[in-house]
């Protein structure tokens, strides 16, 4: 017994000795387990990613000031240069604000309605420096504020290019109503249907990149309806009324080009190989594009000008993006050249049988360009064409879901953008007399021109 007894006090004194080495080792393990869950858990913001959506913001405020701004400039008459210069300036900086009150909160406020957002985040409320917003990948974020502010550029352009279908003859104070106007009730709406979670057509998996639907067929669409709403200008297809100044023009294609790899590129919310896709289709399918319109030019008419080789761009830049991050770079070139000759037909054909008067051809370019991208991206985002896209995916189920988001986009933006030109026309007047308009809207509408001497 008493031989037991020491075994079993010696065995017991072992094991007490032993306890500080276990314990180490299960608080060793237990950190390790709690570190591996808390990595698990905490999102990742890359200061990479940061730092090229930040660029990405500022290049898209680049494509509208001056990029837009000075393109249209250069396609309207010398007596209303400034006006157009004035009207995309403030375009801009009133939807910026009317952004962060309400518009943000409509789109991605949080809300499961399939059509808006809500009202969470009116004011841009709970936000801070500390909130995230999710990428494409899983655990990395971007700050709430940046990302607000990328969607807050593409708030300021897409009013901004409808004014280019009735430069010329609109009240100032018209333009700036309708703005907020056509913002509240198109561009929020479809910006949460297609870009948010929870929104009709997400949830119906159309694709748009970068903003097809949202942004070109949503203002291509609004233009024309203005166009018609408003009429035709005085002196329309009697008096010359051709670009005061291509070299303005070329110079504002230009910068809407360079500007435009924040549009498309920084869609991509990170900067990695997806972003490097977006970025070489975004180069070629306009060079295409480019080449494509002067190609046809020449061969129709003679001559290659600079206005179509401008026009050209801006095709090819409206087509890619909805695509540029699903199609491959073939697939790119062909849709640039295939957009571009539909978008030549309807500038220097249609509009022509038909009569309207689209000044700047922004349905002719925005809305067709922005139809054909949005459709062919069905078929071109599958991997027999280049495509990202892998051996379960349905091309033709594809392209009918596309139809269908081209289909609501153009009838919805239709109907709903001819209701408000009739209320600010009833209210505010969407047209200046037409003195003001012979005389020029520099002097009327803002007391000063563009040009002296």
């Amino acid at each position: 017994m008493n031989t037991l007894t020491k075994l079993s006090g010696l065995t017991a004194l072992s094991a007490l000795a032993a306890l500080p080495a276990w314990a180490q080792e299960a608080a060793e393990t237990a950190t390790e387990t709690a570190t591996e869950v808390v990595a698990e858990v905490v999102p990742v913001m890359d200061k990479g990613d940061v730092a090229w959506m930040m660029t990405s913001t500022v290049l898209v405020l680049f494509m509208t000031l001056p990029g837009l701004a000075l393109f249209y400039g250069g396609l309207v008459r010398t007596k209303n240069m400034l006006s157009i210069l004035m009207q995309t300036t403030l375009v801009a900086c009133v939807m910026m604000l009317v952004w962060v009150i309400y518009g943000y909160s409509f789109s991605f406020g949080g809300s499961t309605s399939a059509f808006w957002g809500g009202t969470a985040k009116l004011f841009l409320s709970g936000v801070t420096a500390d909130s995230m917003s999710a990428t494409f990948s899983a655990g990395y974020v971007i700050p709430e504020y940046l990302f607000i502010a990328f969607q807050m550029t593409f708030a300021a352009i897409t009013p901004a290019l409808i004014i280019g279908a009735f430069a010329e003859r609109v009240k100032f104070t018209a333009v700036l109503a309708f703005s907020v106007l056509w913002g509240t009730f198109c561009y929020f709406p479809m910006a949460h249907m297609v870009w948010d979670a929870n929104g009709l057509l997400f949830q119906h998996g159309a694709i748009d990149f970068a903003g097809g639907t949202v942004v070109h067929i949503n203002a291509g669409v609004a233009a024309l309806v203005g166009s018609l709403v408003i009429g035709k200008r005085v002196g329309y297809g009697k008096e010359n009324m051709a670009p005061h100044s291509m070299v303005m023009t070329m110079i504002g294609a230009s910068m809407l080009w360079v500007g435009w790899f924040g549009f498309n590129v920084g869609s991509n919310l990170e900067s990695n190989g997806g972003a490097t896709l977006a970025m070489i289709n975004t180069l070629i399918a306009t060079a295409a594009a480019a080449v494509a319109w002067s190609a046809l030019e020449g061969i129709a008419r003679g001559k290659a000008s600079m206005l179509g080789a401008a026009s050209g761009m801006i095709a090819g830049l409206v087509a890619i993006t909805p695509a540029c991050g699903t199609v491959g770079p073939m697939g790119a070139i062909l849709l640039g050249a295939v957009a571009s000759v539909i978008c030549y037909f309807f500038v220097t054909v249609v509009k022509i049988k038909l009569g309207y008067d689209d000044s700047l051809d922004v349905f002719g370019i925005h809305g067709i360009g922005g139809i054909v991208g949005a459709i062919l991206v069905g078929p071109l985002s599958a991997a027999g064409f280049g495509g990202v896209k892998g051996d379960d995916y349905a091309i033709g189920a594809q392209t009918w879901i596309q139809i269908e988001s081209v289909a609501l986009t153009i009838a919805w933006t239709g109907i709903i953008s001819f209701l408000l030109y009739k209320l600010v026309d009833m209210t505010i007047g969407l047209r200046v007399d037409s003195d003001s308009e012979r005389q020029g809207l520099d002097q009327t509408s803002h007391g000063e021109s563009a040009y002296h001497g």
